[in-house]
């Protein structure tokens, strides 16, 4: 959720913001991951309880997701057109991500307008890209982006 935010962000103050660095990101996930994936019973039972239950890689027990989001989603999708940005976009993405699937990256990157986009997959990576040499890899990325920055 945190790439889809800085990405509305980064929109709505285009200013303001020098670059924009996303781990995993995953705009339109409540309607592509979460809403698309679930079977025409499974919206009837969201839709009339408000609650979904799902599971988690993170969590022991399953998690609730609220109608409310997936809604409030919609009115902010970001993948059904262009993504005019002035500010230059490097997207890290583990090609092992369970969670996001790295084509949403470069699904991403083709939406974006206007600014110099690179995505690095990290073949052996997962969604968290939280390894030390993953991590490494992000502290160059926003090294590069910050020495590129204007005062």
């Amino acid at each position: 959720m945190g790439g889809w935010i800085a990405l509305l962000a980064a929109r709505a103050r285009a200013d303001r913001v020098a670059g924009l660095v996303g781990i995993a990101p995953a705009p339109d996930f409540t309607e592509d991951l979460i809403w698309n994936r679930l079977s025409g019973e499974q919206r009837r039972r969201f839709r009339d309880t408000g609650v979904l239950m799902a599971p988690s890689a993170y969590e022991a027990e399953m998690i609730p997701l609220n109608l409310g989001l997936v809604e409030e989603g919609r009115r902010h999708l970001v993948l059904r057109g262009p993504i005019p940005l002035g500010c230059p976009v490097r997207l890290l993405h583990g090609m092992r991500d369970a969670d996001v699937p790295y084509p949403t990256s470069l699904r991403l990157a083709q939406r974006i307008e206007g600014a110099e986009v690179v995505v690095e997959l990290i073949e052996d990576g997962d969604h968290r890209l939280s390894r030390p040499q993953d991590l490494e890899r992000l502290f160059a990325v926003i090294d590069g982006l910050s020495g590129r920055a204007q005062p």
